[in-house]
């Protein structure tokens, strides 16, 4: 019989791999298109979203005055004189009240974390996007507790870019172990399977319906999962999970 690989650690992205961005993001961007609309904004819901589609398109969803750019494509007459902030103010808000009403992790996500982490098996991030919106979603998802400080990269913080298989090598050695020793868990084929695959990190790739679902990478990934129980199968099946220090 074949020996098991060992695995001493695994590392996630976060954005529709442990919760579903996707789905949020339009439910919180309805949210505040409504909003928008009670607060004096003379344009249909369907319209506003429409429009923000195509400005997170054009600036990126880390543009932080995305209502600010949708008010300015607005004729002036689609809202009452001096209500311009306030209607602004009140997609802002209704965007962030959803956050609290609605963020929420893949329950088995955070299950089978939790096993791990019982297991001792190091468990890290490695995710992309502006530091303090990442910090804000891992302490909202509630995964501190089972990682360390130095095992979360954040690619503007580290100066490297998921694009660039740096970033996996230095998460690599953070745990004192080889990329064919760890593994990563993401859901976008080209970043999170086609990258770590380069260094021969273990790749685990997430298909649960999120908008990367049918764009295929150029490496095949080690596994394939629709859920993290699989993930769980996964790593008992085959894998020496090595336990931390």
């Amino acid at each position: 019989m074949a020996k098991k690989p060992k695995l001493k650690a695994l590392f996630f992205d976060v954005d529709d791999t442990l919760y579903s961005s996707t789905d949020f993001a339009a439910n919180a961007r309805r949210q505040a298109a409504q909003a928008m609309v009670r607060a004096g904004l003379k344009v249909d819901e369907e319209t506003i979203l429409r429009e923000l589609d195509e400005i997170i398109v054009e600036f990126g969803s880390n543009d932080d005055r995305h209502f600010d750019k949708l008010l300015r494509r607005m004729p002036k007459e689609a809202y009452p004189v001096g209500s311009k902030l306030f209607i602004i103010g009140a997609g802002i808000i209704a965007y962030h009240q959803c956050k609290f009403r609605s963020f929420s992790p893949y329950e088995d996500a955070i299950e089978v974390m939790r096993r791990l982490h019982e297991k001792r098996l190091t468990l890290g991030v490695i995710t992309a996007g502006v530091p303090m919106k990442q910090v804000e979603k891992i302490i909202r998802l509630n995964l501190l507790p089972m990682m360390d400080y130095p095992h979360i990269f954040i690619t503007e913080s580290v100066g490297i870019n998921k694009t660039n298989p740096k970033i996996y090598m230095h998460a690599s050695r953070s745990v004192g172990a080889t990329p064919q020793e760890c593994g990563y868990v993401g859901d976008k084929p080209s970043v999170d399977i086609d990258v770590p695959h380069r260094i021969g990190m273990r790749t685990f790739l997430s298909r649960r319906g999120t908008k990367y679902q049918d764009i295929p990478g150029e490496a095949e990934p080690d596994h394939i999962i629709h859920n993290f129980w699989d993930l769980m199968d996964i790593l008992e099946k085959e894998y020496e999970i090595v336990p931390h220090a």
